[in-house]
């Protein structure tokens, strides 16, 4: 039986989560191959935030995708919608904000899917979280529990019984405070990630939108200072 690490398809976006979820991978002894999608969001902070942490973290393999859900808009990412700021904590836990972008996670759960069928690899990371996830449908347990079935009905290697494919969402319970505690375990330097919704031009994080709240929230609970730069005021 061969020895080598198995080979599994990271979904990186440059953020908090993503890169968590990629130290994860790398922990549980996988070797990484880094999938980045860019859907026509709003910036490019994301994409160089990702680029600094796959080169940081030595993936095997870090693919840029580009697709266009600007096409469709419908959300505050993906079209000239004011990005909504400084919104209450019982705002952002109930109902879904117009930042959620529709289909996101199953455009982009399919394209590492499609991947990771090439690679021969059966195993899928991604940073989905229920617990401070902003009310994003996408981002549930019974929806990973539905595309999981998915990615065995409708693959060769699935049909074929060649492997089974496994969604992994480690941080899919955890709080953002969690989030990060494991992750300065894992050795993580956050100052490389980036999860601003609605940047200055030069990447700075606007330090009102839902991510960035939820973030500097979380930081300051577990008394740390977010080593990322915000805009002052």
């Amino acid at each position: 039986m061969s020895s080598e690490p198995k080979k599994a398809v990271v979904l990186l976006s440059g953020g908090l989560d993503s890169t968590t979820v990629l130290a994860e991978a790398i922990a549980a002894g996988f070797t990484p191959y880094a999938l980045t999608i860019l859907y026509g969001q709003r910036h490019l902070a994301e994409l160089e935030a990702a680029r600094r942490v796959a080169r940081t973290m030595s993936v095997a393999k870090h693919v840029e995708q580009q697709i266009d859900l600007r096409a469709f808009g419908g959300s505050a990412l993906t079209s000239d919608l004011e990005v909504p700021k400084d919104r209450s904590d019982e705002s952002m836990a109930t109902g879904i904000p117009i930042t959620y972008v529709p289909a996101r996670n199953t455009v982009f759960l399919s394209l590492a899917l499609a991947w990771a069928e090439t690679l021969g690899a059966f195993d899928i990371f991604v940073g989905v979280n229920c617990v401070d996830y902003s009310g994003y449908p996408d981002c549930r347990p019974e929806y990973l529990r539905a595309f999981e079935n998915l990615a065995n009905l409708a693959t060769k290697a699935g049909v074929e019984g060649t492997g089974r494919f496994t969604i992994h969402a480690p941080l899919l319970l955890l709080t953002k405070e969690q989030i990060i505690s494991r992750g300065r375990e894992l050795g993580i330097d956050y100052g490389m990630t980036h999860s601003c919704y609605d940047p200055t031009p030069d990447g700075t994080s606007c330090g009102h939108c839902d991510a960035c709240q939820l973030r500097l929230q979380a930081f300051a609970k577990l008394g740390l200072t977010d080593p990322i730069p915000y805009v002052q005021g």
